[in-house]
């Protein structure tokens, strides 16, 4: 979302519609509630694309009847107002909460990828190209995830402008709003029938690009048209009774989100409706136009930066408590009001460099130094700035292509599995530093790109990988989630048996850790770790959870048959059962005493992977 500026210094008076502003802040509360807690306001995040109906009919009538010598100068002009409004904000917001979250993420990979291609309005395309679920829960824990919307405008703005000149709206010809009105209607149509039918078939297509959100943006600008062509449509649309729109968009905000299309396009209807009825005989104008109301309008694209930023890193630390959320809200707030006061506000109105191509050459000099810095913050200084504990961090190093080798003549650890073998990578890290084994945490099978991938890949790959280096006393170390040791069963316990038997004259040692409890009623995307930053006291009551031992495994029958059989044919591979270290009674739980064993409802924390150590070492270490 971004706001658009009020118009040239000519026509502020009469362009201006405050009320525009105070429906911003409908929109932008919409927004926050929704993030803060989904229970309250379901479908709050509709206030994105209030935004973009916003955002089409203010930057149009910004554009209307406003003078340029010629094309370069509209062109340059145009982008030099969208440069001054949204990158100082956005580029200070997003170098701040960068380093904020190296703090607190010992992988902020995609996070730092999402926010340095922010700084570029191509955020939705890396989202997108991570085939990323933004309803899902694992989207709050990406700082950055908020800034695709404003991919979206500004891959809109790229177009727009064209649009605008070469319909001849913008060189204000006879029939320049008539061809104008004509081609984005055009678009509209088609953009509309796109994302419905993308939604079905691509849902993130449908969200995260701009073609498929194209219509939105485009609708505000047709209402605009509309009403400078034929005034008869706004007359018509002031009888409405903008309180009864208001109730009609909340009621859509708390529709199922199996009706996710249908709530759409009846918010962005509805927008429409709403901007034309706001009228001033009406009580809603009147509150729309509230100065309080109107000032949260005025930082709303701030609001929206810096809520996603915080409420996410609220979320690695301390989490949402019913007793932080007035803090946070105090520190979103505080955090809009600086931004907007002593960024926003004097670089739009200052003359920055005194010609526009200067404008246009430092910002992109700018955007590219920081980029470099979010990259080095990714890459060289990968894990630096961490300040949790270090077996924590080292519990999530399966991420990571991680190899640790001292001696050619050292015995290597291969550990190998999904990202339920990454458990384990504190307890391996701890042997490394006894300087008696080389170790070798292989990444296939974790990550985003290797959502899909089975079992052969899991295993199978890296044993080719390493095939011409394996040696005597070396360990291959296996885990992975309960449902991937029966997927496509036959296959990897075929080959992986085939390989036990032509490497078992080497001398090698092969270890078979068992599923681990899992409780999936703690909620994803809950971090349940005690940290010095997440004491115990805030560790969140939906992180302590148990389930019935003999429940679980009548649950997981099929995948446990194949383990028996695996280690009947494999009668030499060692095999470590976690699961009763985990849960030596009938009934499982995460937590022991005042220690969780779980950072989330699947993986161990790691002090629960600790707790599996000593009999891991003990198979390891035997003859």
């Amino acid at each position: 979302m971004s706001i658009e500026v009020k118009g040239n210094k000519s026509s502020i008076k009469s362009s201006y519609r405050p009320e525009i502003d105070g429906l911003r802040a409908f929109a932008v509360v919409a927004v926050i509630i929704n993030h803060f807690n989904k229970e309250i306001l379901p479908n709050g995040y509709l206030g994105v694309d209030i935004f973009f109906v916003i955002s089409g009919f203010v930057i149009t009538s910004s554009l209307y009847q406003r003078p340029s010598k010629n094309f370069k100068d509209f062109i340059s002009g145009f982008y030099e107002r969208r440069i001054k409004r949204l990158v100082p904000a956005l580029s200070v917001f997003v170098l701040i909460i960068s380093i904020t979250i190296c703090l607190f993420d010992p992988r902020p990979g995609v996070s730092l990828m999402t926010g340095l291609t922010s700084l570029f309005g191509l955020s939705n395309l890396y989202l997108f190209k991570q085939s990323t679920d933004y309803f899902a829960l694992s989207t709050e824990l990406n700082v950055f995830t908020h800034t695709w919307s404003l991919g979206v405008e500004e891959q809109f703005y790229i177009l727009f402008p064209f649009l605008i000149w070469f319909t001849g709206f913008g060189r204000q010809t006879k029939n320049g709003a008539r061809n104008l009105f004509l081609i984005v209607g055009a678009l509209t149509i088609a953009s509309l029938i796109r994302f419905l039918y993308l939604y079905i078939t691509n849902q993130p297509a449908a969200y995260f690009l701009m073609p498929t959100r194209f219509w939105e943006i485009a609708s505000g600008c047709l209402l605009f048209i509309g009403f400078q062509k034929n005034k008869s449509i706004e007359k018509f649309l002031e009888r409405v009774p903008p309180i009864l729109v208001l109730s009609l968009i909340l009621g859509v905000m708390y529709l199922p989100m199996s009706w996710a299309t249908t709530s759409t396009v009846a918010v962005v209807f509805l927008s429409l409706v709403l901007i034309a009825s706001l009228k001033k005989p009406t009580a809603a104008y009147k509150f729309f136009t509230n100065h309080k109301v109107v000032y949260i309008g005025l930082i709303s694209y701030s609001l929206y930066l810096w809520h996603w930023g915080i409420i996410s890193i609220s979320r690695w630390t301390i989490g949402i408590h019913w007793w932080s959320i007035p803090f946070q809200i105090a520190l979103i707030l505080g955090s809009a009001i600086a931004s907007y006061q002593y960024i926003e506000t004097p670089l739009r109105k200052s003359d920055w460099f005194g010609k526009r191509w200067k404008t246009l050459a430092i910002s992109s000099g700018v955007l590219i130094t920081l980029s470099i810095n979010l990259f080095a913050l990714g890459k060289p200084l990968k894990g630096k700035l961490f300040t949790g504990d270090q077996y924590n961090k080292w519990n999530m190093q399966f991420f990571k292509d991680t190899k640790i080798i001292n001696s050619k003549t050292l015995p290597t650890i291969y550990l190998l599995g999904d990202s339920y073998a990454g458990h384990y990578g504190a307890i391996i890290n701890q042997l490394s530093d006894k300087k008696e084994f080389n170790f070798i945490m292989h990444p296939q099978g974790s990550g985003l790109k290797l959502l899909n991938k089975n079992m052969q890949e899991y295993i199978l790959a890296p044993l080719r990988e390493y095939k011409n280096k394996f040696k005597k006393g070396d360990v291959i170390l296996f885990a992975a989630k309960e449902d991937k040791y029966h997927e496509e069963g036959q296959n990897w316990t075929k080959e992986y048996s085939s390989f036990i038997q032509q490497t078992q004259n080497i001398g090698m040692k092969f270890i078979l850790i068992s599923p681990t409890p899992t409780f999936s009623k703690v909620k994803k995307g809950l971090t349940c770790q005690e940290e010095w930053y997440r004491p115990s006291w805030a560790i969140s009551p939906l992180c302590f959870s148990q389930i019935n031992k003999k429940e679980w495994f009548a649950s997981n029958i099929e995948p446990i048959k194949m383990i028996e059989k695996f280690l009947l044919t494999n009668p030499k591979v060692y095999y470590v059962d976690a699961f009763s270290i985990l849960c030596p009674n009938q009934i499982c739980k995460n937590y022991e005493q005042h220690e969780i064993l779980y950072k989330d409802g699947h993986h161990l924390s790691a002090y629960g992977a600790m707790k599996v150590m000593k009999t891991i070492e003990t198979f390891i270490r035997s003859k």
